[in-house]
Order: C-alpha cells, then sequence, then structure tokens
C-alpha cells in the first residue's frame, strides 16, 4: 500500500466519536475534532528525508490495520495492583480508552477546589478552562499528523486543575490499559498548575498481553502559572509489538519549575517528543528520561528547549541502556531566542551499549540568539568497562547479573534528581523490577 494511505475512514472516525464520553461534547470540541481530521488527512505520513525524522524507523508508523478499542474484559486492577503508588492523593483508571475507576482519594482536596477528573467531566463542567489550553501549544517536532490524529479520536483523557496556593504532596495517579490484537487508544493529560501550587503526577502506560500489536497517540500538556511546581513522571510499558507516539507540551511562566521525567520500557517502536518552552523570566525545566531497550526495540526522542525569555533555565539528562539489538535516537535542541539573555540551559545524553549489535544515535544541538548565556551540550556512548565486569564476576557474579547491576548504577542518576523521597525509592523499585 501507499506510504501516505491510511485505513481509518470518516465514517469510522464518526463511530469512534458516538462512544462513550463524546457523544454529548459541546459543539466547539466536536467542531475542533472535525477540523483536526481534515488536517490528519491532508498532513503525510512522516519519511527519513525530513529532518526531524532522520535515522527514525518511518516504516512502524503505517496505519493500515488498526482498529478502535474493543471493550476490555477481565479484571485491570490485577495490571494495576502490582504497579500502584502507595496512598496517592487520586487515581483515575482506563482501560481501553474506556473508564474504570475515578477516585480523589484525599477528601481535603475537594474543599480546597482541586478538579481531578475525566476528559469526558470537564468537557462537560469545565469548558471554559479546558478550551483556553487542550492542545493550546504548535506540534514543533515532526508528529503534526499524529497530533492532528489524536485530536480527531480522543476519548480517554485527564484533567487536573490545581487552585492558587494548594500544594499536594501526594502524587495523582493515572493508569491507561490497552488489551486486544491492533488496538488504538489515544491517552490526553491536561494539567494546570495554578499560581505558587505544587503538584505532581504518576501516569501509567500498560499492555495486557506482551505479545499483541497495537497503536497508542498521546499527548500531555502541562501549564505552569508563576511560582508553581508540577512535576509530572510517565511509566511506559507497552507490549513488544507496540507502536507509541507521545507528545508532551511544557510551558513554564515566571518563577515556576516543572520537572518531566519518562520511564520507557516497552514498546516494539516508540517515539517521543518533547517541547518545554520558558515564556517568562525565573522559569525552570528539568527533562529527563530512562530508556531500557532490549531485542530490536527503538525509542526516538526528540526535544526542544525553548528560553523565550531573560534568566530561565533548563536542564536535560537523558540516559539509554541499550541491549541485543535495540536503537535509540535522541535529536535535542536548545533554543535561545532573541532577548532571552542570562540564560542558563544544559543538555546532556548517555547511552550505555550492554551488546555489541546495539545502535546509539544523538544530536545534540544549540542555536543561540541572545548575549550573555551559559549553555552546555554533550553526547557520549560506552560499553560497559571490562575492568568492572571483572570485578563483579569474581565475586561470583554472573555475567547477565553484573550487567543488570552496572546498568542499575548507570540509570539512577535520573531517578535521584527527584525531589520527593518516597517517590525516588518507588521508581528505583519499578526500575529493578524491569532490570
Amino acid at each position: 500500500m501507499a506510504q501516505g494511505a491510511v485505513t481509518m475512514t470518516s465514517t469510522e472516525l464518526s463511530s469512534i466519536l458516538s462512544g462513550p464520553g463524546q457523544s454529548s461534547a459541546p459543539g466547539w470540541f466536536k467542531e475542533l475534532q472535525a477540523k483536526a481530521w481534515e488536517e490528519f488527512e491532508a498532513e503525510p505520513l512522516p519519511t527519513r528525508s525530513n529532518e526531524l525524522w532522520r535515522f527514525s524507523s518511518v516504516k512502524n508508523l503505517g496505519l493500515d490495520g488498526y482498529v478502535a478499542a474493543p471493550e476490555f474484559s477481565g479484571d485491570p486492577f490485577s495490571l494495576t495492583r502490582p504497579r500502584e503508588f502507595p496512598q496517592p492523593s487520586g487515581r483515575i483508571i482506563f482501560a481501553n480508552d474506556s473508564l474504570v475507576t475515578a477516585e480523589l482519594l484525599d477528601p481535603a482536596l475537594e474543599s480546597a477546589g482541586v478538579i481531578f477528573t475525566t476528559l469526558a467531566d470537564a468537557l462537560k463542567k469545565h469548558p471554559d478552562r479546558l478550551r483556553e489550553h487542550f492542545m493550546a501549544q504548535s506540534v514543533r517536532l515532526g508528529s503534526a499528523k499524529f497530533a492532528s490524529l489524536h485530536k480527531s479520536l480522543v476519548q480517554a483523557g485527564i484533567f487536573i486543575w490545581i487552585p492558587r496556593g494548594v500544594e499536594i504532596h501526594n502524587p495523582f495517579e493515572v493508569f491507561h490499559l490497552v488489551q486486544g490484537d491492533w488496538t488504538t487508544v489515544f491517552p490526553h493529560t491536561l494539567i494546570i498548575a495554578e499560581d505558587n501550587s505544587r503538584v505532581t503526577i504518576l501516569e501509567h502506560f500498560v499492555s495486557a498481553n506482551p505479545e499483541e500489536r497495537g497503536l497508542a497517540c498521546g499527548v500531555n500538556d502541562l501549564v505552569l502559572n508563576p511560582g508553581s511546581k508540577l512535576s509530572y513522571i510517565s511509566i511506559q510499558e507497552w507490549s513488544r509489538n507496540f507502536v507509541s507516539v507521545q507528545m508532551n507540551s511544557t510551558l513554564a511562566k515566571k518563577d515556576s519549575a516543572a520537572l518531566n521525567l519518562a520511564l520507557n520500557f516497552g514498546g516494539k517502536y516508540s517515539r517521543l517528543e518533547s517541547v518545554s518552552r520558558m515564556v517568562e523570566s525565573g522559569a525552570r525545566s528539568d527533562m529527563l528520561a530512562i530508556s531500557v531497550a532490549r531485542d530490536e526495540q527503538e525509542f526516538d526522542q526528540r526535544t526542544l528547549q525553548d528560553h523565550q525569555k531573560p534568566d530561565t533555565t533548563s536542564d536535560l539528562l537523558y540516559k539509554n541502556a541499550l541491549h541485543d539489538q535495540s536503537r535509540t535516537i535522541f535529536s535535542g535542541l536548545i533554543k535561545v531566542e532573541p532577548g532571552a539573555h542570562r540564560t542558563d540551559a544544559y543538555q546532556k545524553v548517555r547511552n550505555l551499549l550492554l551488546s555489541d549489535d546495539a545502535e546509539a544515535n544523538s544530536m545534540p544541538g544549540l542555536e543561540i540568539l541572545a548575549d550573555d548565556v551559559r549553555c552546555t551540550h554533550g553526547a557520549t556512548s560506552g560499553q560497559v568497562e571490562p575492568e568492572e565486569l571483572f570485578y563483579l564476576k569474581s565475586r561470583g557474579i554472573n555475567d547477565l547479573a553484573a550487567k543488570r547491576l552496572i546498568a542499575r548504577g548507570f540509570l539512577n542518576e535520573v531517578v535521584d534528581r527527584l525531589p520527593q523521597e518516597r517517590l525516588s525509592e518507588y521508581l528505583h523499585q519499578q526500575i529493578e523490577a524491569r532490570l
């Protein structure tokens, strides 16, 4: 079939949109989705000749064969229980884009005005807030076609609004579970932190069957108003035959601090685009990622640190541990806009090659259009030092276990940057279980 062909038709679109959650959507949202479908049809699929898709295995992005999510069968809690964070502030679970449960577990938060709800509920009860921020930022790193597809078909999503001055210490937790061969899901997350508020979100993406094929096309938008602090952590555990495209947008205003940590374990091909915009002075963004790649997995990471005003800071640290014939791609740009003086920006990518057949491609970059800035960037790739391996094996540790220990130590630096000790401990346990 031709490169640009897709099997989803406008008739199938209407069928999906008439499903749970969107039949009662307001007119503006339906119009938005209809326009987005037209944009999706007009936009060609990516090709490797496009610099934004350099090195990518774009053959994985064909849309033939995918179907709308069927009804989830079995017990979804069997997937969530082993992964649950102890004592979260609230928990929402979706299974095949259908809501299973939504709970605000701390009663005090409701009286404080906190909104922790689904996208469908927010469309009914909070349309003005949603309309202002829903996918308001343009997609800049290559996935415009998939952003339009997401906007056209999104059903399952969360909306979080933290009022001015409210600080929440236990994270909110969200699960997106997928079951069924060739299933498509469109997870969406919109978080708005008002002035001087504080919140943490932990989001899981889990396949029920390790062999089933599927497609996830997700978006998460983080909006930080002056003085707010927002931490967003995602744990991706799709099946080994899954394709995912995840688009992140962070908007940081005066003296706010955003932390975005992505833990990537699953999927056949995973594209992660992350754009962080520091739009007022004093804004800070920490962009962190851990990817553990096995077999022939490919993690395709594209980032933009966009400094638009003076006295802003960003710090990117991505670490990849590669086994077997796996591949990683990193292409990141620090951009200092005209007038954004005294920018302080860092970008570091480190690849640990645990196999002679693994491949890491790294393309860090700078574009500086202002004076008096401090910007550094770099990428390194290396194998396990023979001396390290010998030391561990000489103490009775076999080769595979020794490499796991070295990989764990290599990845710890990223998680240790989290300010919450309980969350760091929890994530260390999750990484250990998957190594």
